[in-house]
């Protein structure tokens, strides 16, 4: 298994992302079109990162970066992984790169949200180091 950044968009890149997120958000219409990944990977503080196999993606993870005055932040964002490769150690491949990159760059801290029913995925992150955080976590939709 190889975990690279994601530089370039081709087909099937495309349809590896149309399987996977969907297993992420459990909604089969949602996944990212291609300008969507074309903007993504042109952004300087959006890293995806996939986790590659014989040239299938398996899985991916996003490290979204961001600063304030207090310092280099990030976020790990979409961390899937295709339900035929799980269990394999996509998952820990994909989390423990983006912290390795996020280190690199001098991040300080990253989060990441996991909601609750999603037991296998908290075990892992606490297995991770991540700790659970007191804090309540609110979102205004637009």
């Amino acid at each position: 298994m190889k975990i690279e950044q994601l530089t370039a968009i081709d087909e099937s890149t495309i349809e590896a992302f149309q399987k996977l997120i969907p297993q992420l958000t459990e909604d089969p219409t949602r996944f990212p079109t291609r300008q969507e990944l074309e903007k993504a990977i042109q952004s300087e503080d959006t890293l995806i990162f996939t986790a590659r196999e014989n040239g299938q993606i398996l899985g991916t993870t996003t490290l979204v970066l961001y600063r304030i005055p207090s310092g280099i932040k990030a976020w790990i964002e979409d961390v899937v992984v295709d339900e035929n490769a799980r269990g394999k150690g996509v998952s820990v491949a994909l989390v423990s790169h983006a912290l390795n990159v996020a280190r690199e760059i001098g991040v300080e801290k990253v989060d990441l949200t996991s909601q609750p029913f999603r037991v296998a995925a908290n075990n892992l992150y606490k297995k991770l180091g991540f700790q659970l955080r007191e804090t309540n976590v609110y979102r205004f939709t637009i």
